[in-house]
């Protein structure tokens, strides 16, 4: 029995097909493509991260359900694809960071801890017996004069942003940060305006329970996730807003 042209190829992680393409790769960024909706937004004294966690049962404790991780004090993390190979980097990651401070008594980079995360993921599309990480992480934290934000793709690539998003509503929310965001916003209006981007990924559906919010800004440089209440008052300025649009209409 002969095997289909691109089988070959289709099995074989470190083999390149004919016209130049890895499928091993693409498939693991269709594995991002179908996780969460993750969003960075760059403001103007900090960096903010947020995720529709998409609880699928009533029956779930959204709690338990993670998807934006601190890395350390200054850096986190927004993830969308597969959950696990989305710990196991984070682990290394904070294992990274951890050897910066005790091998050169300062924080590490954040450009330094993408790449870092890039290299490790690029090794998993060189050789045999391995799979490429079905996951994609927004990295975002603060340097000593600038916050930064770095997307890392399944292939080890690595790009900065202003802002961007990942996983099933990316090209809804690009659509919304193309047309709205600012290089002055402040960290209050990147965060609606992240929450309004997820509005319109999500059509609308929309639950203060199921969204994640991170933040960390230049002024204290430590990243914190925001509590329930905060997220709900941002959430109810969203709804508000679109009620009294629909209202009008």
């Amino acid at each position: 029995m002969q095997m289909a042209p691109q089988m070959g190829y289709d099995r074989a992680i470190t083999v390149f097909s004919p016209d130049g393409r890895l499928f091993q790769v693409e498939y693991a960024r269709e594995a991002v493509k179908r996780g969460t909706t993750a969003v960075g937004i760059k403001a103007a004294e900090g960096v903010v991260l947020l995720v529709d966690k998409r609880i699928t049962s009533r029956l779930v404790e959204a709690e338990s359900i993670e998807k934006i991780f601190q890395i350390d004090d200054h850096i986190g993390a927004a993830t969308s694809g597969l959950v696990a190979d989305a710990r196991a980097l984070i682990d290394r990651a904070r294992v990274e960071a951890q050897i910066n401070r005790v091998s050169y008594d300062e924080p590490i980079g954040v450009e330094v801890i993408s790449k870092k995360i890039c290299d490790h993921k690029q090794t998993y599309t060189q050789y045999g017996g391995v799979r490429p990480y079905g996951t994609a992480l927004l990295i975002a934290g603060v340097d000593d004069h600038k916050p930064r934000l770095f997307e890392t793709d399944p292939s080890g690539a690595l790009l900065e942003y202003k802002a961007t998003a990942i996983g099933a509503g990316r090209n809804a929310v690009v659509e919304v940060f193309e047309a709205d965001y600012k290089e002055d916003m402040d960290i209050e209006a990147s965060i609606l305006l992240g929450m309004e981007a997820l509005y319109k990924a999500s059509e609308g559906k929309f639950d203060a329970a199921t969204i994640e919010v991170g933040v960390v800004t230049l002024k204290d440089r430590h990243f914190r996730k925001l509590v329930p209440e905060e997220v709900e008052k941002y959430v109810e300025q969203v709804i508000v807003k679109h009620g009294s649009a629909e209202e009008e209409e």
